[in-house]
């Protein structure tokens, strides 16, 4: 997990959605995703302009969103 690389917000968002999630809703800038086939699945994906997400917010979203780093990373 060291290894991994610094990602943006479009980033994350465009693997979380390849991933089976979907945009359920926005608030500000700060982006509500759910997945497809288990609803208990749902995380938020912050959108502050064009930092990158810091690694420690990286893995927390991937945590809510229950999926492992190394799957995530074959979604990209």
């Amino acid at each position: 997990m060291s290894n991994t690389p610094s990602l943006s917000a479009a980033q994350i968002l465009r693997g979380l959605l390849r991933g089976g999630f979907k945009v359920v809703r926005q608030t500000g800038s700060h982006i509500i995703l759910r997945h497809v086939a288990d609803t208990t699945r749902q995380t938020l994906v912050p959108r502050h302009g064009r930092k990158n997400i810091p690694k420690w917010l990286f893995y927390e979203i991937l945590k809510q969103a229950r999926i492992s780093a190394d799957d995530f990373l074959k979604l990209l």
